[in-house]
C-alpha cells in the first residue's frame, strides 16, 4: 500500500490553482490511499475539496466535518483507489471555547487485507503540547479500538503540528510515557531516512509567512504504522516527502509538504 497525507491548506492563498495543481501532480504519486487535513468545503463558493479530487482520480472518498467554517464546514478525508467499507470518526480533547478535533478512521478493502487507515490533525499553537499530549493518547485509543487490532495493521497519518522530539510524538513513537501509559508506532520517514530531517512546514515556501509567528522549518506531518508483526505485514519500505515544490508559475500545493510512504500490508510470502 502507498500512502500518502497532506494539508490542503483549505481556502488559502490561490486555492483554485493549487488545488489544480494537486490534482495534477497526485496521478505521478500513484498513491493507493490519501489523508488529507484542513478540507473545504462552503457550498456555492467552495466545492468539497477532497470530492473533487476523489472526482478527478476515480477513487471513493470519506469526508467528516469538524468545525463550521465560513458558512460551509473545514475537516478530514480519506481518499482510496479500493473501496471504503467501513468509517469511524471521535472527537479529541479541547479546552472550552476552542477549534473541534477528530480522528477519521476508515477501513480500506485492499486487495488480500482489509486495513484500517486513521487521519487526523491536532491543535496548532506552539503553546499546546499538554492538550496535544491528550489528543495523542485519544488518537491511540480510537486506532486500538478497531475490531481487529490484534491481528491487522493500521496507518495514522495527517498533520500533528509536533516536531519528532515533543514529547507528543515521542509518545507515538514509544519513546516516553503519558499518564503511565505507552504505546508503539512505526515513523515511516524516520525509519527510512536515519538521521535526515525533512521540514514538512517549510521557511522556502513562501505560504508559511502568513502565519510567521509559528516557527519554520519543522517536520510536523507524519505516516505512522502499527508495529511490524512476524509475519512482515507492517513493514515499511519506503517513506519521502513530497508535493515539495512549486509549478513555472510559482504556486505550491499548499504551505505544507506531503509524506508519501509505501508499506507491506499483507503477511509476506517468502
Amino acid at each position: 500500500m502507498r500512502v500518502l497525507t497532506l494539508n490542503l491548506w483549505q481556502e488559502q492563498g490561490p486555492w483554485a490553482e493549487r488545488l489544480d495543481l494537486v490534482a495534477e501532480r497526485l496521478p505521478s504519486l500513484d498513491a493507493d490511499v490519501i489523508c488529507l487535513q484542513e478540507v473545504r468545503h462552503v457550498p456555492g463558493r467552495v466545492p468539497n475539496q477532497a470530492e473533487t479530487l476523489a472526482a478527478k482520480l476515480g477513487y471513493a472518498c470519506a469526508f467528516e466535518p469538524a468545525q463550521p467554517w465560513g458558512g460551509g464546514d473545514e475537516g478530514l478525508a480519506i481518499l482510496s483507489r479500493h473501496p471504503i467499507v467501513e468509517r469511524r470518526c471521535c472527537d479529541l480533547p479541547r479546552p472550552p471555547h476552542r477549534e473541534r478535533r477528530i480522528c477519521l478512521g476508515a477501513a480500506i478493502a485492499c486487495p488480500e487485507a482489509l486495513t484500517w487507515v486513521f487521519t487526523t490533525h491536532l491543535t496548532f499553537r506552539l503553546e499546546d503540547g499538554a492538550i496535544r499530549e491528550q489528543q495523542v493518547r485519544a488518537v491511540d485509543t480510537f486506532v486500538r479500538s478497531r475490531g481487529d487490532a490484534a491481528q491487522t495493521v493500521a496507518v495514522l497519518a495527517g498533520d500533528f503540528n509536533a516536531t519528532p522530539e515533543a514529547d507528543e510524538m515521542r509518545y507515538l513513537r514509544g519513546l516516553t510515557s503519558i499518564e503511565g501509559e505507552r504505546t508503539y508506532y512505526q515513523d515511516a520517514f524516520a525509519l527510512c531516512n536515519p538521521g535526515v530531517e525533512k521540514a514538512t512546514w517549510a521557511k522556502e515556501n513562501p505560504y508559511t509567512a502568513q502565519l510567521g509567528w509559528l516557527a519554520p522549518g519543522r517536520r510536523l506531518d507524519y505516516v505512522f504504522v502499527t508495529p511490524e508483526r512476524a509475519n512482515g505485514a507492517g513493514r515499511i519500505l519506503g517513506s519521502q516527502v513530497v508535493l515539495d515544490a512549486p509549478d513555472a508559475r510559482g504556486v505550491w500545493c499548499s504551505d505544507h509538504y506531503g509524506v508519501l510512504a509505501d508499506l507491506q500490508v499483507n503477511p509476506s510470502r517468502t
